[in-house]
């Protein structure tokens, strides 16, 4: 689970940089298993993309623990604060 607990400290330290918002809408995406532009995925910089696909990983894992609540929790509030134009 560390790169969920990761994404949330990241979300939570700058929710208005573009890759927190990017990795938000995915959590979002996976949590509601709603399409997601992959093309948004490669946009990150090198380190967002590498943990965005650490997210994939753990949440194919493990699609029930905590730390991903936490996480869809705050990605809920990331997208109610800074909606998509």
């Amino acid at each position: 689970m560390h790169a969920i607990k990761e994404a949330r400290k990241l979300i939570e330290k700058n929710p208005a940089d573009p890759s927190a918002q990017t990795l938000s809408r995915l959590v979002l995406a996976l949590e509601s298993e709603a399409n997601f532009p992959i093309a948004h995925i490669y946009q990150l910089n090198f380190e967002s993309f590498a943990l965005a696909l650490k997210i994939l990983e753990e949440w194919r894992l493990d699609r029930y623990s905590s730390g991903k609540v936490r996480l869809f929790d705050l990605s809920l509030q990331m997208a109610e604060l800074h909606p998509r134009p």
